[in-house]
């Protein structure tokens, strides 16, 4: 049988279109191959809040929609203090409670230094630089991980890099923020003596100018994330999304992941090396870069 020539070009021209809209789709999956491109990273950290009470929050719940969510993201200790030097540290080095302690070891701004790379911590209500005592008014000392490093402590120009938060502002007037920074949250914001409805208040009246500014969001990647969950003896998973340069907005990652392997991923971006504990073995993040 015969085929009129026009039909075999009918069907050749819808095969081929066919084919060209099934690979547009497919540039859009997630891609585990990808690696992330961001130039800027801050992980902002709240407090103590199970991962379902933060994700019924209309804010926190909106940047899950609009970034990479991690659907099983477990902190790594009871109470907070270990979790934040977890972040830094690779490592939670023999941290147990919340009272003051002084490490005499590398950290994640040990490798920053080592490549020349910038790091600044933005703490709210910082009663002054090189501050070394537990409190001070909202402030607390267990909140920011690098001051209990004794090579910081030691260092004025390392421990200047601790800043008062309102330095956050002209940073930005200045596009001057650094490679790496933590925003810390005072112990109303971070949700600690509040909850985690005032923190979620808080957090888009002081962030949500600052995620629709173009400039910022092209190369700039934000962790929110919470140091533990309020519940001291069931599973210890915590809230934490990815937000901003290169994250595919919308995906969520169901693998197993901690504070660790959000520092591999910083490790890994910057060819940092690493710090030997167990930011080496931590889960990677793959599948959210585009």
């Amino acid at each position: 049988m015969n085929i009129p020539s026009f039909i075999i070009y009918s069907l050749l021209l819808a095969n081929l279109t066919l084919s060209s809209a099934m690979t547009q789709a497919q540039t859009v999956l997630p891609n585990p191959e990808v690696l992330p491109t961001f130039n800027h990273v801050m992980v902002i950290v709240f407090e103590n809040t199970s991962y379902s009470s933060a994700l019924n929050q209309s804010y926190f719940s909106k940047l899950a929609s609009d970034g990479a969510l991690f659907t099983s993201f477990m902190a790594v200790a009871h109470p907070s203090q270990p979790n934040y030097i977890a972040m830094v540290g690779g490592d939670t080095l023999g941290v147990h409670g919340d009272g003051n302690v002084n490490l005499d070891q590398s950290h994640l701004g040990t490798l920053l230094n080592a490549k020349g790379l910038s790091w600044k911590i933005y703490a709210e209500d910082l009663p002054g630089t090189c501050f070394l005592g537990k409190t001070s008014g909202l402030y607390a000392r267990k909140h920011v991980p690098l001051i209990s490093f004794t090579n910081v402590q030691s260092n004025p120009s390392e421990c200047a890099k601790i800043v008062n938060a309102d330095e956050l502002k002209t940073d930005l007037a200045n596009h001057a923020l650094p490679t790496y920074s933590m925003y810390i949250p005072n112990l109303n914001h971070d949700g600690h003596d509040t909850g985690v409805a005032y923190s979620n208040t808080w957090f888009e009246g002081a962030f949500k100018d600052i995620f629709s500014r173009s400039d910022v969001m092209k190369d700039t990647l934000f962790v929110i994330t919470f140091d533990e969950s309020e519940n001291l003896l069931g599973k210890n998973q915590v809230f934490t999304v990815l937000y901003g340069a290169n994250v595919m907005p919308g995906s969520k990652v169901n693998a197993t992941l901690n504070h660790y392997s959000v520092l591999k991923m910083i490790e890994d971006r910057f060819q940092l090396g690493n710090l030997g504990r167990k930011d080496l073995t931590a889960t990677p993040i793959t599948g959210i870069w585009q």
